[in-house]
Parts: structure tokens; C-alpha cells; sequence
């Protein structure tokens, strides 16, 4: 959703029917008081496998963190995604070492010389794989250069399709930003 107001289309479970929901499967209560989640747990089981491959990438991988919190946003603002763009702003600042003055450099990052050989590896891989669905043997030798060993870079094409997937469900579903939250910060602008 890009802040359009309209209605999900599928209801957010309420507070109340998400956390039930959450606490079956094993999903973290803190997830369930998301809307992503609130209307991802009419299907449970796919909540949860989701919700797993998501901390995994956040907390347990390998890929660097800004690195990855980079890629997110990039996919957030090339997709449309206010709900992704808007979750990770904050996130990305407190907790994964991104400057706001990076995430906004990301909306047009090839102008930008914010980023140095391995942003500029990470989030041609990013595009790339938007507007192609895979990465081209030019971007992958970066990537090999600049992005770790094998492990990081398949967490790096893990990354790029699972929060793809995640901007998509948004999207789709018209997922609403949580209550009190301003769409597209800092500014409000987002692409057109």
C-alpha cells in the first residue's frame, strides 16, 4: 500500500485473533502486532515459515547487516512498497548502522557516491534482479569481489527475493501502515 487509505484486502486479524493465532504456530508476539503479520496469520503455518526465514536473515546470517538493510530499502523504494520502505526506515537506522542520509541516497544510489564497491555490488544486484529475475555474469563477478564468500552472496539473492516477496504481499494485499505511522519517511515523498 502506498498510503492510500483503503481498506486491506483481507482484514487485519484483531489484536486479540493475531496473537491466538501467533501463539499456535510459535510466532513471535512481537511479529503478530504487525499488520504485515496480522493478516499473514489467516494462514498460520505460512505466518510462521515466513516469519522464521525473515529472523534468520536478520539475526542469524551472514550476509553484512547494513548490506542487507541497504538492499531491503532500495527493494521498498523501487517496488512502491511504503509498508516495507516505512518498517525498515527505523530498523535500519537503530538497530543495522544505515544513516538516514544513506537510505535516502538510495532512491537514485548510481548518482549517488554515498556508496563504495560493495553497496554499489549489492544494489546493482538488487535492480538487476527486479527487472530481470536473476543476476547477469557482470554482476555476479561483483558481487564475487566485493560480497564475501559463497554464503553471503546466496543470502544476498536469498534476501533480494524474500523481501521482494514481502513488498509484493504489501502491495497486493494493501497491507496499511500501523496506526500512527507516517507513510514514507522522512519526508513523505515517495516514487513515482
Amino acid at each position: 500500500m502506498s498510503g492510500s487509505g483503503n481498506p486491506p484486502r483481507v482484514p487485519l486479524l484483531s489484536a486479540e485473533e493475531a496473537r491466538v493465532a501467533a501463539e499456535e504456530v510459535g510466532l513471535p508476539q512481537a511479529l503478530a502486532e504487525l499488520n504485515v503479520f496480522r493478516v499473514l496469520l489467516h494462514q498460520p503455518v505460512a505466518a510462521k515459515a515466513l516469519s522464521d526465514l525473515l529472523l534468520a536473515l536478520l539475526f542469524r546470517g551472514r550476509l553484512d547487516d547494513r548490506l542487507r538493510e541497504l538492499v531491503i530499502m532500495r527493494i521498498g523504494w523501487a517496488t512502491g512498497s511504503d509498508y516495507e520502505w516505512t518498517q525498515h526506515w527505523r530498523i535500519a537506522q537503530e538497530s543495522f548502522g544505515c544513516s538516514a542520509e544513506d537510505l535516502l541516497a538510495l532512491r537514485d544510489w548510481r548518482r549517488s557516491d554515498r556508496f563504495g564497491p560493495a553497496e554499489r555490488a549489492v544494489l546493482a544486484a538488487t535492480d538487476e534482479t527486479l527487472e530481470t529475475g536473476t543476476l547477469s555474469a557482470e554482476t555476479w563477478a561483483a558481487c564475487e569481489a566485493h560480497v564475501g564468500g559463497d554464503v553471503e552472496r546466496v543470502e544476498l539473492v536469498t534476501a533480494i527475493g524474500v523481501w521482494r516477496l514481502v513488498s509484493q504481499l504489501a502491495r497486493s494485499i494493501e497491507i496499511p501502515l500501523e496506526d500512527g505511522v507516517a507513510s514514507w519517511p522522512p519526508d513523505g515523498e515517495g516514487p513515482q
